[in-house]
């Protein structure tokens, strides 16, 4: 018989032949390491995909071969080789309900709080998803308030931006996304509540039982949800995390709901990802990292979302954060997330330890979003921040070389001081909307001028009491969304005078 006619037989059989699922379907456990699984069979298993071992263990398939699969193992429970894996058709996902609101769990969805109660009811929602289409979209015209005066004013977030928080270590990156989270609570400008959700991602415990601890204590953790996998738990979970937070942050997208997420941080989560790659023996790149690191922070903050009317109007607003090492924004990470957001936050270590905080850089953040997500009277009256602090960084540095100043630069030195002194603000005591637009406007329009630069916040807290506590309407026009004229802004700076001549 020729070769040919030997094939054209052996390929009639093969397609008559029965295949039964089993076949396609199961696999066997080659090698075991490092959290790393091989397995032979399995033909039918997809990339992305979970697969369940006949153990109960669960893992997830990162790496498709000819003849091989290679998965990373989700469980703590152990496997070992010549064991039965079986696929199940489905995408990794956690299942998602307004039960999980004010819980601990971990990205597979189990609990790690003290309640008793069960995570284990509500939707399946896929970890990984296609984000939105520019039609299912609208554009970004809600803010969604930090309570951080020099954020609102100079770099504004709104509801369905993602805008990266950035800077060294121990230099406040952290605290903002956290004050963002408390200040929640406070309803401003008839805005819809916001669901928070907090991905921890290889933060040691302490830190984490911290800050449960915080918003707890504030009344944060009634509308939160923390999803952590801390430095102890394995690289597939860290891996995982921000996945899980986003599916969370998802549903209640879809719902219609306005959604805030954290990621703290993605420079651990990056690592995690090196760390899986380079044990499935995919090639490095830059730094070691993976070719598709880039690929796998866009895919996951391209779903945030602000959905048309149409599709519900839900928000989905992310805040990654990434650590720099010794100021260096240049270095891979930092670069592909800040090519990726809408904006940044940039927090520098210098500015930190000169006491200053947040350690808000003025030149090197930016919100792309602008003043579309500000309400008219802090786009009015914030306009001239940037700017006058901008000038202030560039005479300061030029003043100190210099004895003969004319009165012009005295000013505008004396100006950015203020201006420097009244944007300072202590961790956890968020502004709401009208004792942001009071301290700002005390400061543009020189009404602080002639005060103690020690003095500053001191008399800028007994300004936004005294006209809280006494003049109400001139607070609700201020807390409206229209634009003040000049009578409310002449009586405004009447009221601040007012309040100086008691305090000084």
């Amino acid at each position: 018989m020729k070769p040919e006619e030997l094939i054209k037989q052996i390929e009639e059989k093969l397609n008559s032949a029965d295949i039964s699922p089993e076949l396609v379907n199961y696999g066997t456990v080659d090698t075991v390491g490092d959290g790393i699984v091989r397995a032979t069979g399995l033909s039918g298993v997809g990339y992305g995909e979970e697969v369940e071992f006949e153990n109960k263990a669960k893992g997830l398939v990162l790496n498709l071969d000819e003849d091989a699969v290679y998965i990373v193992l989700l469980s703590d429970i152990e496997v070992t080789r010549g064991m039965k894996v079986t696929t199940t058709g489905t995408i990794l996902g956690i299942k998602v309900s307004e039960k999980l609101i004010g819980r601990v769990i971990d990205p597979l969805g189990l609990p790690l709080d003290e309640k008793e109660l069960k995570i284990d009811d509500g939707k399946l929602y896929p970890f990984e998803k296609i984000a939105a289409g520019i039609i299912e979209r609208s554009p970004v015209d809600r803010p969604i308030k930090t309570g951080i005066k020099a954020i609102d004013a100079m770099i504004p977030i709104g509801r369905g931006q993602r805008e990266l928080i950035i800077g060294d270590r121990n230099t406040g990156k952290t605290a903002i996304a956290i004050d963002t989270i408390i200040n929640q609570k406070k309803l401003d400008l008839g805005l819809k509540k916001v669901i928070c959700v907090y991905c921890a991602i290889g933060q040691k415990r302490s830190n984490v039982a911290r800050i449960v601890a915080k918003l707890k204590e504030e009344g944060a953790l009634d509308y939160t949800i923390i999803v952590s996998a801390t430095a102890s738990d394995t690289a597939s979970l860290q891996y995982i995390a921000p996945f899980a937070a986003c599916a969370i942050g998802e549903y209640f997208a879809d719902k219609g709901e306005d959604v805030l997420v954290v990621y703290d941080d993605l420079t651990k989560h990056a690592w995690a990802y090196r760390q899986l790659s380079l044990l499935l023996r995919k090639p490095a790149g830059r730094e070691a990292y993976p070719g598709d690191i880039f690929y796998l922070h866009s895919r996951l903050l391209e779903r945030a979302v602000r959905l048309s009317d149409k599709n519900g109007g839900g928000t989905l607003t992310a805040l990654p954060i990434i650590e720099t090492q010794g100021n260096d924004m240049s270095a891979y990470i930092p670069t592909n997330v800040i090519s990726i957001t809408d904006g940044q936050i940039y927090l520098e270590a210098d500015l930190f330890n000169a006491g200053i905080r947040p350690a808000l850089n003025v030149g090197l953040s930016v919100s792309r979003v602008g003043g579309a997500a500000q309400t008219k009277p802090m786009k009015q009256l914030a306009g001239p921040v940037r700017l006058e602090l901008s000038q202030f960084r560039e005479l300061q540095s030029f003043a100190q070389f210099g004895s003969d100043l004319d009165d012009d630069t005295l000013k505008k030195l004396l100006r950015g001081k203020v201006l420097t002194e009244i944007l300072k603000q202590p961790q956890y005591q968020p502004y709401d909307e009208v004792s942001e637009v009071i301290a700002i406007y005390s400061a543009t329009s020189g009404c602080m001028d002639d005060v103690p630069i020690e003095r500053v916040l001191e008399i800028e807290g007994k300004i936004i009491d005294f006209i809280k506590t006494n003049y109400k309407e001139l607070v609700t026009k201020i807390s409206g969304n229209k634009k003040l004229d000049e009578t409310t802004l002449s009586e405004l700076k009447k009221r601040i005078e007012e309040c100086k001549k008691t305090v000084i």
